[in-house]
């Protein structure tokens, strides 16, 4: 009789054979950069958190839109509340927000880069404890979460979702320390990746950052209220004042009495260093981030993109809305006209659920139009923050030269993207990067513009007051544009050294 591991084998093997059949047989969208996750709490509020938690994470949609979920604490029982879509399609209710009760929460607006988008992996996630209660809400991806949650099912640990999140949950469960922030401390050091932590107990809500510092996490009051949030956008929205950012490897514990402590579980690290993608991409335009608001670097990464890559034209314009700081920067610099070429469409929806291919490309021309009264004629320099896999790109020149359009010439304000993330940036393998495979000037030729360049990695750093780059110490992680990452990467190597999947889930979700 099979053993139960040959079995399990086996019906790994029917369940990835069925994957890549349906694979094979999907249409190939195209992808680009997606968000990561926002995580936002409070403690002490002086009447109910829901309302403005849920407006904190109204201020963080853009870091991810396909579920979010708000755990309270009123003094003597937790409330937990999850829904799919949006956060004002759901928790801009107030019958809804009105049954979260309490004076302290936290928050999480998701994005799924591990685990589906089912309602069973929408955070915060909630446990029951010796010590009292847990909701633990996390942005960022751990790079052993498939080598952990092996162990953890073989020493009898029951799993409810596939989020990489819940192994916090597991991990601070069996832990034998008094308290829950001991408990967590007691966690953290078997764990690889990235993570920005927020978790919320009877008595406190603790925030904690990984070691390198990868993913952000910041620090504020409203009035004696303590504050945690993944930028500080959130903080503008709902009137906060901001503290401080919550350095890599430190714990925050946060008490009603609007008392703050630190610890720092992690010693702090030479190569502990921020993902850039937060800086050019992924940071709301008004946040700041070491102390510099992200709007400003921006244009400075356009006017270092004019200096290295300068080109005659009669209209400087950005792809909405990513690249507009760095044309405007890019203006700046070369003194060139700058002006809409593309008017972005604020109803167009969601391209991807198109019946036909067809229909799906035509989802460009609604969402981005060509503005014939600027291009007609002229010589268009687009600027954007990035080339994933060049699709989009393509199109658009089409677009422009279809309106008339003289010359299009691209510049991107990035360097090309030639390795994929593994932090929380849900990005294409590196079989699917454009820059990864091809030249230059192949993606030039491909996306059928006139003139194509990237910002450079030195110029980079140069626009951010960092350079040029340090490869002994680079102020940023930066692993997509040079392949160093900082941190192990367990379950890539091991998928490499043993062809299967060491653990699945067979629960298909409908909702």
């Amino acid at each position: 009789m099979p053993s139960q591991d040959t079995r399990l084998l086996a019906a790994q093997r029917r369940f990835l054979e069925r994957e890549q059949r349906r694979a094979i047989s999907a249409p190939q969208l195209p992808r680009a950069l997606n968000e990561e996750c926002g995580v936002f709490g409070m403690i002490g509020h002086t009447g109910d958190a829901a309302g403005t938690i849920a407006l904190g994470l109204h201020a963080l949609q853009h870091r991810g839109q396909e579920a979010a979920g708000i755990a309270t604490f009123d003094g003597e029982q937790f409330y937990n509340e999850k829904a799919l879509g949006l956060v004002s399609s759901h928790f801009m209710s107030e019958k809804v927000v009105s049954q979260i009760k309490g004076n302290s929460g936290i928050g999480h607006t998701r994005y799924s880069t591990t685990g589906g988008s089912g309602l069973r992996n929408v955070q915060p996630f909630y446990a029951d404890l010796d010590r009292g209660g847990l909701a633990l809400a996390h942005n960022g991806n751990l790079t052993n979460a498939r080598t952990l949650r092996t162990q953890l099912i073989r020493e009898g640990r029951i799993f409810h979702t596939t989020s990489d999140s819940e192994i916090f949950v597991k991990l601070i469960s069996q832990s034998r320390r008094l308290s829950i922030p001991e408990r967590i401390m007691d966690s953290l050091p078997a764990i690889e990746g990235a993570y920005a932590l927020i978790a919320m107990t009877h008595d406190a809500m603790i925030g904690v950052r990984d070691p390198v510092g990868i993913r952000p996490l910041v620090l504020g009051k409203l009035g004696d209220a303590p504050v945690l949030a993944s930028e500080t956008c959130a903080f503008d929205l709902i009137g906060a004042d901001f503290i401080r950012e919550v350095q890599p490897g430190e714990m925050v514990i946060c008490r009603a009495d609007g008392s703050i402590e630190s610890r720092q579980i992690f010693p702090p690290q030479s190569h502990a260093r921020s993902c850039v993608f937060e800086l050019i991409y992924f940071a709301r335009p008004n946040s700041f981030i070491e102390d510099e608001c992200v709007y400003e670097l921006r244009k400075r990464l356009g006017a270092q993109l004019a200096k290295e890559s300068p080109v005659e034209a009669d209209v400087i314009s950005p792809i909405p809305d990513g690249g507009v700081p760095a044309a405007i920067g890019y203006a700046n610099e070369t003194h060139q006209s700058y002006d809409m070429a593309l008017i972005r469409g604020h109803y167009a929806g969601r391209t991807f659920i198109q019946p036909t291919q067809e229909l799906r490309e035509l989802g460009v021309a609604r969402k981005l139009s060509p503005n014939k009264g600027v291009v007609e004629g002229k010589r268009v320099v687009l600027i954007d923050d990035s080339i994933v896999r060049g699709t989009t790109s393509k199109k658009l020149t089409r677009l422009l030269r279809r309106a008339g359009a003289k010359e299009v010439h691209f510049r991107i304000a990035c360097p090309p993207i030639l390795w994929p993330d593994y932090y929380g940036i849900d990005m294409p393998s590196r079989e699917e990067l454009m820059a990864a495979n091809y030249t230059v000037e192949e993606i030039r030729e491909h996306i059928g513009a006139d003139s194509l360049a990237f910002l450079s990695v030195d110029g980079m750093y140069e626009a951010f007051g960092k350079g040029p780059r340090d490869p002994e110490r680079p102020a940023y992680s930066d692993h997509c544009f040079t392949g160093k990452y900082p941190t192990a990467l367990t379950d890539l190597d091991r998928l490499k050294q043993v062809a299967k999947v060491e653990q699945l889930s067979f629960l298909a979700e409908t909702s």
